[in-house]
């Protein structure tokens, strides 16, 4: 009547394990399990020294730059209107972001400056600022230096800093380009 297959004779059953059970997940970041060789009190990390840059050094898509400039020149740049519509009415009782770009270097190139908001007001032509954390954004093909939240300007002591004027980083054009690794 019925042939007697393999498949006739299966069964599901659970497998069997050894040992006990797997732990069970936390959530997407589950803290770290406790270290029998670390003491409980956590002492706070030493804060490292700031390794100080040349403006010369700068690459594209860099970051967490340390460095101290002279500001040699400032322009502001004029924030043109959304035109209208119902975005801009929702977002009018925001005040417009100060953006001006200044020209920063030491004695080895100078680069232009993104400074926006608070920053505006300590980038005065001829005051000497530590900058620190900065990274380069690309504007255009061009490198240019800004400050995010996560980064400081201080402005220090006048130091006695003759700006290379002929070696501007943000006047060199790149160009992104892909590779092909045969």
């Amino acid at each position: 009547m019925a042939s007697n297959t393999s498949n006739d004779n299966f069964q599901h059953r659970p497998r069997q394990r050894n040992g006990p059970p797997p732990p069970r997940r936390q959530g997407r970041n589950p803290p770290p399990p406790p270290s029998r060789n670390q003491p409980q009190q956590q002492t706070p990390q030493e804060k490292r020294k700031p390794v100080f840059v040349k403006v010369d050094q700068l690459k594209p898509g860099t970051s967490g730059h340390t460095l101290t400039v002279k500001v040699v020149d400032q322009n502001s740049v004029t924030q043109k209107p959304t035109g209208g519509g119902a975005s801009s009415s929702s977002s009018s009782h925001l005040r417009p972001a100060r953006i001006s770009e200044c020209l920063v270097g030491d004695e080895t190139a100078c680069i232009l400056f993104t400074a926006r908001n608070d920053q505006v007001d300590l980038m005065k032509p001829g005051a000497t600022v530590n900058i620190r954390n900065a990274k380069i954004d690309m504007f255009k093909g061009s490198m240019r230096l800004a400050v995010d939240k996560w980064g400081r300007i201080e402005v220090i002591e006048p130091v006695d800093i003759t700006v290379k004027e002929d070696n501007n980083l943000s006047l060199v054009e790149y160009e992104l380009v892909n590779v092909v690794e045969e």
